[in-house]
């Protein structure tokens, strides 16, 4: 079976994504040499997991957004030093994007600075969240507000792994494809699992390659994700990420149609590509909390100047800061939401 590796190009720190069958066989080359010992983050319905040569013990965190904390963090350092874990060391984190987000945080923050390396097992984890270098956890405040960027050593994308996944899961995972699609205009759909899988690495590698730290082009990749981690708070997280993003996205087109910077055709080809293609949720099944989602998107990290989202508009997907709760509301009743 075909193997894709692909290279996250950021200098001396590059790294190298393997995306196949079988190739958490290979998680060896991906271990820093100088590591005696390694930690495993992981959860307990996470079937995959590696065999390694060296001395492990593996840590069990649990699962659920409301375990995605501070208290996560330290119970996890407290462990690091329990085995004895040194800078020279490796985590690996195995499991979908909440555990890689862990994994990467503790080792970023243990020794300020300790290797990692990432054997994701669920879609969004690998066409998302398992690369990039960006870790984090939640607040009450919101969502991934103190994290870290901290690069992996390596990523693995074992699709073995997507056998044992819900469809939910699955479907999670497209809304993060979907978002590729408005990126780049690719019909990822026609493309077979692999290299589906492999072409949103590319077209994620590249971006982090030219905007590592979020300062610029990178934030593009959070289209959709602004009025997704309101609703995944205000829902306590009873709606996933992906399913989330595909409603966020909904909710960007129609707030670009109310401020004038896309026509009626483009709005309905979100609902034809999100909706149809890829048979996604356009809206919550709930009743909303207009004045709370507005809050909870006032914390987002891009809002630096007002409210802040990620926008289609006549030169492509932007980001545009500065926009009036006029329009948000606009947004609002154009997707027909009912308030609580």
């Amino acid at each position: 079976m075909t193997t894709h590796q692909i290279k996250v190009a950021l200098g001396d720190r590059s790294y190298a994504v393997l995306v196949g069958h079988g190739v958490i066989n290979q998680l060896e080359t991906m271990l820093p040499k100088s590591a005696k010992r390694a930690v495993v983050i992981t959860q307990k319905n996470v079937a995959l997991q590696p065999k390694l040569k060296i001395p492990s013990t593996t840590i069990v965190i649990g699962d659920g957004e409301e375990h995605k904390n501070m208290q996560t963090i330290e119970m996890i350092a407290e462990k690091f030093a329990e085995f004895g874990l040194t800078r020279n060391d490796v985590v690996i984190g195995v499991g979908g994007g909440m555990v890689t987000d862990i994994a990467g945080f503790a080792a970023a923050s243990w020794h300020r600075g300790t290797a990692v390396v990432h054997v994701a097992t669920s879609l969004v984890g690998m066409v998302d969240a398992a690369i990039g270098g960006k870790t984090g956890v939640n607040i009450a405040q919101g969502k991934n507000l103190v994290g870290a960027f901290w690069q992996p050593s390596g990523v693995i994308c074992d699709l073995d792994a997507l056998e044992t996944l819900p469809q939910r899961e699955m479907r999670c995972g497209l809304g993060e494809v979907a978002k590729y699609h408005f990126l780049t205009g690719d019909d990822l759909l026609a493309l077979e699992m692999s290299e589906r899988i492999a072409r949103c690495v590319e077209i994620k590698a590249r971006i982090v390659a030219a905007d590592e730290r979020e300062s610029g082009g990178r934030a593009l990749l959070n289209y959709g994700h602004t009025l997704a981690h309101a609703l995944e708070r205000s829902s306590n997280f009873s709606l996933a990420h992906g399913e989330a993003v595909a409603v966020g996205m909904i909710f960007a087109a129609h707030l670009a149609h109310a401020m004038q910077r896309i026509g009626t055709p483009r709005v309905e080809e979100h609902y034809r590509v999100i909706g149809e293609t890829y048979g996604l949720k356009v809206k919550p099944d709930e009743k909303i909390e207009r004045r709370e989602l507005i809050d909870l998107m006032h914390h987002d990290k891009k809002a630096v100047s007002g409210l802040t989202f990620v926008l289609d508009g006549p030169s492509g997907i932007e980001i545009v800061s500065g926009v009036a709760e006029a329009h948000l509301m606009q947004a609002f009743d154009a997707m027909q939401l009912n308030e609580k």
